[in-house]
């Protein structure tokens, strides 16, 4: 006598996708995306227009009572860029430029490189090399910024130099990025590598014509999160720079402590602050998205 297992019934596959757009594309989800941006733009919008407000209307009235008394000016915006006077910010602008694009490509190169290093190169140890590069994370910035300065200012010799917020946007910034792109690296098919490999390709030449092409959109998104974190940055900038080579954030600290009352100054050096890393991260959003969807996507 024979016996027959019966077959047993296998559940459906879940079309995940399909349900994660239905329910990201619901009405409920719109309404809710609506209203959450209006409630992140407004204090926005309210900045723009109170930049455009003279001070005698700002000093009478609310930013929003422009809808039916409109009444804007250029003449804080030509106050702020007035050169030889004391509101002039047109130096601290270029100086957050000075200190933010080496302060975004110096970790990007480092931290590609060595994710390269130990996504695919074996030497001994790297394991736990590795592991003690992920726990650097936790140490917070504050601490450092002491041992940081005398360092500078002692043996280094370089202090009051844009090398000082190079060095320590640069170290506080590798562990995690490190840590990001090696994740992405280690899902890229070990039979590409083999293959350029085989094809007589050497470790730069993988690293350069290979993975870095992949891994665009990666460094993409990391670059918009330093540049946004460096641009913004006020702790570092005032603790390790000089007098004139502070950034724009730190001219935006003395109006808020020196002319609180100057609205009419402060709105505008404030948007002239955030128009930049608004432009970057506009114009680089759709490799942001690839990056972060790539993330989520792997494994």
């Amino acid at each position: 006598m024979t016996t027959t297992t019966p077959p047993v019934a296998m559940a459906p596959a879940v079309p995940t996708a399909r349900v994660a757009k239905k329910r990201l594309t619901s009405p409920w989800a719109s309404l809710v995306a609506i209203a959450i941006a209006v409630l992140w733009t407004t204090p926005t919008l309210g900045l723009l227009i109170t930049s455009f407000r003279s001070q005698r209307d700002i000093n009478r009235s609310g930013w929003w009572n422009v809808f039916h008394n409109p009444s804007l000016t250029m003449e804080n915006y030509r106050t702020v860029f007035k050169p030889g006077t004391a509101n002039d910010l047109s130096g601290y602008f270029v100086n957050s430029f000075v200190i933010t694009l080496p302060a975004v490509l110096a970790p990007v190169l480092l931290a590609s490189m060595a994710a390269y290093a130990f996504a695919w190169m074996h030497f001994k140890g790297r394991d736990l090399l590795f592991v003690a590069v992920f726990a650097l994370q936790v140490v917070p910035l504050q601490i450092a910024l002491i041992p940081l300065l005398k360092a500078f200012n002692g043996w280094a010799g370089i202090g009051g130099s844009y090398w000082t917020v190079w060095i320590a946007h640069t170290i506080f910034a590798l562990p995690l990025a490190i840590f990001l792109l090696h994740n992405f690296m280690k899902e890229i098919p070990a039979e590409l590598i083999e293959a350029a490999r085989v094809d007589g390709a050497g470790h730069v030449r993988i690293f350069f014509q290979v993975l870095l092409p992949l891994i665009t959109p990666a460094l993409a998104a990391f670059g918009i999160f330093q540049f946004l974190w460096v641009w913004n940055d006020l702790l570092v900038g005032l603790t390790f720079l000089g007098t004139n080579k502070q950034p724009l954030t730190v001219f935006i600290g003395n109006l808020v402590g020196t002319k609180g009352s100057a609205w009419y100054l402060l709105s505008a050096g404030a948007f002239v602050s955030i128009i930049v890393p608004l432009i970057v991260f506009l114009s680089l959003q759709r490799f942001f998205v690839r990056g972060l969807l790539a993330g989520g996507l792997k494994g």
